[in-house]
């Protein structure tokens, strides 16, 4: 008999994680509906293009009308193709795409992911695109078909939304105020992904450690995080991205008495600045930020801090550059991503008086990147010696098939090149290393691997391996009907900006 290929998609993703968790719920949502992923590198090839949209950064819509010029013309060469645009900037333009690009069928936003597949179908029927915007969420994401990326590892929401206002950010008039899930449903959904083979979960949210405002307990994240430490099973927790307005002492205690939650803190400084501070409108100022970043290390002594600096807020002076630069060398970030500020359309810093010159604020950029580096370097030497337990991870290192190395991630999340071993590993098994080298990026285990620890997670990512091995399945010619075809086998296993 003969066989109709599934229809195929593609799905390009922007921003942050929250975004990137979208995505992984837009691929479920499609191969329940009948698709199938498009082949990788298959470049606009598929017969459903999705972007996933940020609308964070300065030139985020000359991307996208960027990206969708370049495939207007494959679209009218094949009839049939159809092209979605949904995330934050779907959620801020709206009728404003299809005007730009009228060969565009489906705009969506962040409320109603859901929608896709339906939206899809009504854009065939009709012949016409489908604008559909909720303004406020209709449903929690969780409750979506996700496909997950990783077999080993898995983003769970704990919260969307936000209620912060910095003058900065765009989120939260796109995302929404903070809507937490209860605590029942996160563990639910945790204990149902350790089953399947998960072994290291993030907890994500727009403000994670706000946790609990929505659900009127200023504890729910500790207790949230102690939660986590009873599940058998679960290796590791992390979390982000917290706030320093909410980074309270029961956290730092849930940290350090959890024995899975991993000794990793990202905590975004932005500036280390109190009068540019106060006009981003972060609720704390540097000697709050710092008293949170001592009492983290005196309870979690080896913990890796990261955070996150703007560089040339409107207004800010050499002083105020200088106190970011204190914070720096003050707070010993093992790592910090590092921006330069760009005008985000829609917020309150675009419209500011006091707006710095590109040349200024490339020269700061380059000297904070300079002494982030050197501080980096130095902290990561101090690793060299230790034995540390590292999760075996997949396409961590860009050389591993050249140097015959392998790569993982140690508790504290610092990334691991180490010694191929004679016995087989797997992403999802664990392998214990003796740190030889550190640069300021990476480190090295030179010597031989000294243990390794076989898991159910490296056993679920084979498992999946396997079966994207086989010969994809078809869908079988039978009586003419309309809609997409018939669902598949279920695949198995699995901005923030603050």
């Amino acid at each position: 008999m003969d066989v109709l290929p599934s229809k195929t998609y593609e799905i390009r993703t922007y921003g942050c994680q929250m975004n990137v968790h979208d995505s992984e719920r837009l691929s479920g949502l499609l191969e329940d509906a009948g698709y199938v992923r498009a082949a990788e590198g298959s470049d606009g090839e598929a017969d459903v293009v999705v972007f996933n949209t940020c609308a964070v950064r300065e030139n985020a819509d000359n991307k996208l009308y960027g990206n969708l010029g370049h495939l207007a013309p494959k679209k009218a060469s094949r009839p049939g193709m159809q092209i979605a645009v949904g995330g934050c900037l779907a959620q801020k333009d709206r009728d404003t795409i299809v005007k730009r690009a009228p060969w565009v069928d489906v705009v969506f936003g962040t409320h109603n992911i859901g929608k896709l597949p339906v939206l899809l179908e009504r854009a065939r029927v009709q012949e016409e695109a489908q604008v559909e915007i909720a303004e406020s969420l209709e449903a929690f994401p969780s409750t979506l078909p996700t496909r997950r990326e990783s077999a080993y590892a898995a983003w769970v929401s704990i919260s969307v939304g936000c209620n912060n206002t910095c003058t900065f950010c765009i989120v939260p008039a796109l995302r929404g105020k903070e809507k937490d899930r209860r605590p029942g449903d996160i563990l639910a959904e945790i204990e149902a992904l350790v089953a399947e083979g998960v072994s290291e979960i993030t907890l994500l949210g727009q403000n994670v450690n706000a946790y609990g405002s929505d659900i009127g307990d200023r504890e729910a994240f500790s207790k949230l995080l102690r939660a986590c430490g009873t599940i058998d099973g679960l290796e590791r927790v992390r979390f982000t991205s917290p706030h320093p307005r909410d980074f309270t002492d029961d956290v730092i205690a849930a940290m350090a008495e959890t024995p899975n939650v991993m000794p990793q803190l990202h905590m975004p400084l932005q500036s280390g600045s109190d009068p540019v501070l106060k006009a981003m409108r972060r609720s704390y100022r540097q000697e709050r930020f710092l008293g949170i970043i001592d009492k983290v290390r005196a309870a979690i002594p080896h913990a890796a801090i990261s955070t996150d600096i703007i560089v040339g807020f409107p207004g800010e002076t050499e002083e105020d550059f200088q106190q970011t630069l204190h914070v720096v060398r003050e707070a010993r970030f093992a790592q910090a991503f590092t921006f330069q500020y760009s005008k985000r359309p829609g917020t309150p810093a675009a419209e500011m008086d006091g707006q710095i010159p590109k040349k200024v604020v490339q020269e700061r950029y380059e000297r904070l990147v300079a002494l982030q580096e050197e501080i980096s370097w130095e902290e990561n030497k101090k690793q060299v010696g230790r034995t540390l337990e590292l999760m075996v991870a997949e396409g961590e290192g860009r050389k591993d098939d050249a140097t015959r190395r392998l790569s993982g991630r140690a508790p504290d999340n610092r990334l691991v090149h180490f010694t191929k071993p004679e016995q087989e590993v797997r992403p999802g098994d664990l392998v214990t290393v003796e740190i030889t080298y550190a640069a300021p990026h990476h480190l090295l285990a030179e010597g031989a691997v000294l243990d390794v620890r076989r898991t159910r997670a490296g056993d679920a990512w084979e498992k999946r391996n396997t079966q994207r091995a086989a010969p994809p399945a078809g869908v079988l010619l039978g009586l003419p009907k309309v809609g997409v075809p018939e669902p598949l086998p279920a695949v198995t296993g699995g901005c923030a900006v603050d």
